[in-house]
């Protein structure tokens, strides 16, 4: 296997545009398996981007050739920039002839690079970011996704909201695709009312303003939406601040990527999710100790999902003997998702969303020392996203 590192700076901007025709893959008919992964490596969110690169790169390397086939892997930092991951999209599907583009990281990426990856005919697999349009209306055949629909995690919080019976909840997120998400979905289960509704800078570290509404507010619940070092921030802030008596309820805001750094001031802080370290199935206990063993880190949703995309690769290419030339077989190869993940329950479901369960997470000390977050209840079992109705697609 081959590991290619493309820097910041090189030539992108030269590129023209996309010269391949529709459904012709870029290097159907080479011997080497070719895949990019856009990730932010850079900056505040670094560690949401080397988690999932890292946690691609352990089954690639347990997998040795993928699907069967010499693999390359092509890894770039899209540095949290919409429009250098555009020309990232195109330096990887025009001059590297990659046969699946793999990432992003964060929604406003997603849908940079949607577009210039998927209308090549090569295959885009989201990791991470999965937004309410290409779920629905917007969803696509070259596009398909390993970790959810954006919204749906935090439907989580809002059925937990419903279920303790909070009527006052302040409503916190960022002011980009995924952050309006989140809120929507929070509200989808959620039927109590809203003590505030904030929208932040993407980015934003210091949350002094917001958190003095919410002192004035005193709502029954905060729900919020921080990854990254804005988690980091907001949670430590938060204590400081003397809030930590008002419920603090998230999605990805306290999880294995923020909790190396907040420890002790997150514990006990709820999340929705999809999954999470101790979950009791064979899969999972090879991931985790693997993971751990190579990066001395406890794997989070980041690192699993961009797992099950190399997995999900591996099955699909080896179905079809490493012929890809038939893109709507190698579409079909992928939609049997044929892999055991860390997870447990995973199909796709007419959208190319995962139909998978949901649960109430909680951030623990583990008896190794390690922070992370625990499974404590199971909410929806085999959810399909609100918005695959609206997916022609059959």
């Amino acid at each position: 296997m081959t590991l290619k590192t493309l820097l910041a700076g090189s030539a992108l901007a030269a590129l023209a545009a996309p010269a391949f025709a529709q459904d012709v893959p870029a290097s159907a008919e080479d011997d080497v398996l070719k895949i990019g992964l856009i990730y932010t490596l850079s900056g505040p969110a670094a560690a949401l981007g080397e988690q999932a690169r890292n946690g691609f790169m352990l089954a690639a390397e347990s997998i040795g050739e993928i699907g069967g086939m010499e693999t390359e892997i092509v890894v770039i930092d899209d540095e949290q920039r919409p429009d250098k991951a555009a020309d990232d999209a195109r330096e990887l599907v025009q001059r590297e002839n990659v046969d699946f583009v793999v990432g992003p990281i964060f929604s406003n990426i997603l849908v940079a690079i949607h577009q210039p990856v998927t209308e090549t005919g090569t295959i885009l697999i989201s990791t991470n970011a999965g937004t309410s349009n290409f779920a629905g209306a917007e969803c696509n055949p070259n596009f398909f996704v390993t970790s959810y629909q954006n919204d749906q995690n935090h439907e989580v919080m809002g059925a937990y909201a419903e279920q303790q019976g909070y009527q006052n909840v302040f409503l916190m997120a960022p002011n980009y695709q995924a952050g309006k998400d989140s809120l929507a979905g929070f509200k989808h289960s959620y039927t109590g009312g809203v003590a505030g509704e904030v929208f932040t800078e993407l980015g934003q570290l210091d949350f002094s303003s917001e958190l003095a509404q919410i002192a004035a507010f005193q709502p029954d619940a905060l729900f919020t939406f921080m990854p990254g070092g804005m988690g980091v921030n907001l949670v430590k802030q938060y204590a400081q601040a003397g809030l930590s008596g008002i419920p603090f309820l998230s999605a990805f805001t306290v999880d294995e990527t923020t909790l190396p750094a907040t420890q002790d001031a997150a514990v006990g802080l709820l999340g929705g999710a999809n999954w999470a370290p101790d979950m009791d199935n064979a899969a999972n206990e090879a991931f985790v100790s693997a993971y751990m063993e190579k990066y001395g880190a406890v794997p989070g949703t980041y690192a699993m999902q961009a797992y099950d995309a190399a997995q999900l690769i591996d099955s699909a290419v080896r179905k079809l003997g490493g012929d890809l030339a038939d893109r709507d077989a190698l579409r079909a190869a992928i939609k049997e998702a044929d892999f055991d993940s860390p997870r447990g329950d995973f199909s796709f479901g007419v959208n190319n969303y995962p139909v998978q369960d949901f649960y109430i997470v909680e951030a623990v000390k583990r008896d190794d020392g390690f922070y992370g977050t625990s499974v404590r209840e199971k909410i929806f079992d085999d959810y399909v996203d609100t918005y695959a109705d609206a997916c022609t697609m059959q």
